[in-house]
This record gives C-alpha cells, structure tokens and sequence, in this order.
C-alpha cells in the first residue's frame, strides 16, 4: 500500500471512529430507557418501584438511610410510576381530585423529552381523564378525555405527589396513588382487570442501569438502538444524526453487524464506547454553571439538538424535570471552595425578604460523599419549607448545618451531618421566575 493510500485509510478510520463516537452520544437516552425499562417491568405484580408495562408502581414511603439502591433520594415526595406501550392502542389515565396537594405526573418520551406535565402547577388539582396516545395514532376517542399525543410509543409516567411524612399524610397520599388510574382504551368503561407480567430471568436485576449500559458492547448497543427506532421515531430537528445513521448503515428496525464496518479495525473499535463515556461524564462542568459553590442547571427536560447535555442528564439524572417544575442545586464547597466536611459548623443564612420564591416547595436534603442519606438522631434528612422553623427576630432565617447537636432552641432549624465530607441539595418545585431567571440567588454555605 503507498503513502497515498495508507493516509486514505487513516482518515477513514479517524472518521468513522467519530461517526461512532457522535452516534454513541445520540442514541445513549434511548438505549438507557430502553434498559430501564427493561428492569422496572421484569415482574408479575406492582410491587415497590416495579410494575408491569401498563400499571402503577407505587413508592409507598422514602427510603431509609440503609438503603443504598437509588442515589439522590428525596424526603418530600412519593413516587408513582408507570411504563406505556402506545404502539398498539392509548391509555386512559383518570387523575383523583388532589384537593389542593401538590403533585406532578410527568411523561417522558423515549428520548427522555418531557413532552406533558399534568399537574398543580398545569391542571390544577381538580379530577382529570386524560388519552395519552402514540405519534402515529388516530382514532376516536372518550368524549371526556383530554388528548395527550405522546412523540415515541414508549413512555415513562414519572408521577411526585408531596408529602410531609406523618402517618396521617402518608394515608392519604396511598390512598391518592390507588386512585390514579391507567387502562387501555379497548378497555376504557369495561370492567379491566390487569394482567401479570412476565419476568425475564435473564435480565440481571442487581447491577446499576447505568454500568450496564456502559458494559453493552458496539454490537448491542446499536442493535438495541435501531430496534427502539421502530416504534420511537427521531425528532424532525434529527436530520444531521439521521444522515450520519444512513453512513453507519443503521436504520429503523434494520439490521446491524459490527464487522461490515470498513476502514477501522476491532482495535479501534473497542476504546470508541468508553471514549464516548468519558466525553459524557466530561460535559458535567461545561452544563453546569457554579454560583457561590452551588452547581445548578436550567437545562432539563427538553434538549433539542443538544446530544450531548441530554446524554450527561441521561447518566447522572434520568427523568430530571423541565426547569419551571423543578431545580435542583448542588453543594459541595462551602463559600471559600472548600470541601463541606462534618468535622466544620455551617450556616445558611435568608435575610427576611430572600426565602427561596416558589409556589410548590422548597427542601434542603443531606447526602454523603456517595449521594445516599446520612443516618443521625432525628431521623432526619431534609429542612423543607413545611418544617416550623425557628425564625430570627428580624425576620430572617438560619439553617444550622453540622454533626453536633445545635441545641434545643436550634434544633427545628438543623440539618445533621455525617463526620466526613458530605453533599447538599436544595429542591425547588414550580420555582418563580426569580430563581430561574438568576434575579434569586442562593445563599452560600457559610463555616462558622
């Protein structure tokens, strides 16, 4: 081979190595959905967060500090959730009267899009039916129905209802998660009796989505890739990544063989998924903006063209809300950028006129270095807006955060720590114009 030609070649793998990568970042929200679902489905009954494809699963109370399953829990709301399958029909969704409660039922398309979000802040807490129906369906539908018209056939129904926590609420919030309702529309008016799922005992139930995401090699990553193309079509803004797909030789319901690629040699092609990971995990710092140690983004939800925010949310915060639902600040750093650790007091201070501005709530929850809940005397794991706390004379408002008990005239406003380094989060649901607009800011995390 001459010099020429050796060059050629060179270029063709350098080019077809980015192709991959570029594909790879694309399509990671859809392969992760895909997986999991996969997981959340694999079983015969509703039972914790798993539930068969077309049925509720119901969080019936947080999670306790031992369990080290799900990262960044929260201590404000209960979780009901469900998986549809429109590609065969729509499904009636009756939403109970919530009397006033706040509540969220977000619908995430295949892609992660949030294209729908029934609730307080949207539809008020009134009783609703809603028709949630497939981007190619048409039909009649109940003349009491709303018509939701979902972009992918695959939809996760990410549902939040608030919830102080005390026996009597926590009642009453079970009995508004038995009264949301999901049937098929053959069904809808007809007595309907669930189905049982059917468990997949190939599916490994332990491992994180995400390491199983990443351990898919090229070959099935991409084969589930195009086989979820079929029935969750590309956006109409897709058309750069749809040309590049037609390059690779993918797709919709296509077949896919590593082998037939040309160009690049099985070497090259193993480090291409992990670099793609790394150029993920890697955006973190440029889709977050730092403001007094506090890590924020506005970005959520709704993506657009943009790849590669959607993959890093995909990887570090699956079914993150559209910013006017929620954000969600993170400190690590105190004021002076040093790491928040247990052996130091802190105190965030609101001046009278700078609680934080939101119509739902706000909370400020505790973590370890690992995202988990910190085990303390009180049980407790979050300050929220719902808490009676201990207002200083002017007005204003302190919030003591530290290992050691502030004492009982402080205690209403602590927020205990672990001994090491630890994490904070702040919760603002339906926050006003102010917060997402940067007219509010957040106050630093002062040591004492």
């Amino acid at each position: 081979m001459n010099e020429v030609a050796q060059v050629e070649k060179a270029r063709l793998a350098e080019t077809s190595k980015d192709l991959i990568k570029d594909l790879y970042i694309y399509a990671y929200p859809l392969v992760t959905m895909e997986m999991t679902r996969r997981i959340m489905t694999n079983t015969e009954t509703s039972t914790g967060k798993f539930a068969p494809m077309g049925q509720f699963a119901k969080l019936r109370m947080y999670p306790p500090s031992e369990d080290k399953e799900v990262t960044a829990p929260n201590a404000d709301t209960l979780y009901t959730l469900a998986w549809l399958d429109l590609s065969n029909e729509p499904y009636i969704l009756k939403v109970p009267d919530f009397n006033g409660r706040y509540f969220m039922l977000p619908m995430l398309s295949a892609w992660t899009n949030v294209f729908a979000v029934p609730g307080t802040r949207t539809t008020g807490t009134e009783p609703h039916t809603y028709a949630i129906t497939g981007p190619d369906w048409k039909g009649e539908l109940p003349a009491d129905a709303e018509e939701i018209k979902a972009s992918t056939n695959i939809v996760w129904i990410l549902g939040r209802i608030y919830c102080s926590g005390s026996e009597e609420d926590v009642r009453q919030v079970h009995k508004l998660q038995d009264e949301l309702l999901l049937t098929p529309l053959s069904f809808y008016g007809k007595q309907y009796k669930a189905p049982l799922g059917k468990v997949d005992s190939t599916i490994d139930m332990t491992k994180a989505v995400r390491d199983q995401v990443e351990e898919l090699s090229l070959q099935e990553y991409f084969s589930i890739f195009i086989k979820m193309l079929l029935n969750n079509p590309p956006s109409k803004d897709d058309t750069s990544m749809i040309k590049k797909m037609s390059q690779l030789g993918l797709s919709q319901g296509g077949e896919f063989n590593i082998n037939d690629l040309e160009g690049i040699s099985k070497v090259e092609l193993s480090g291409i998924a992990s670099e793609a990971q790394k150029e993920i995990s890697g955006y973190l710092k440029d889709a977050t903006q730092l403001i007094d140690g506090w890590s924020v983004t506005k970005h959520t939800g709704e993506y657009g063209t943009q790849y590669l925010l959607r993959a890093l949310v995909t990887a570090v915060g699956l079914g993150a809300n559209r910013p006017e639902d929620a954000i969600y600040p993170v400190g690590k750093t105190d004021e002076n950028g040093r790491p928040l650790n247990g052996s130091n007091k802190y105190v965030i201070h609101f001046e009278k006129d700078q609680i934080p501005p939101v119509k739902g709530f706000w909370s400020l929850t505790m973590y370890d270095s690992g995202y988990f809940f910190v085990d303390n005397e009180l049980n407790r794991y979050t300050l929220s807006s719902r808490f009676d706390f201990n207002f200083n004379k002017d007005g204003s408002l302190d919030l003591y955060i530290q290992q050691e008990h502030p004492g009982k005239e402080k205690e209403s406003n602590w927020l205990p720590a672990p001994k090491g380094e630890f994490i904070l989060m702040f919760r603002f649901y339906w926050p006003e114009k102010a917060i997402i607009n940067n007219n509010w800011k957040i106050p630093p995390v002062r040591k004492v």
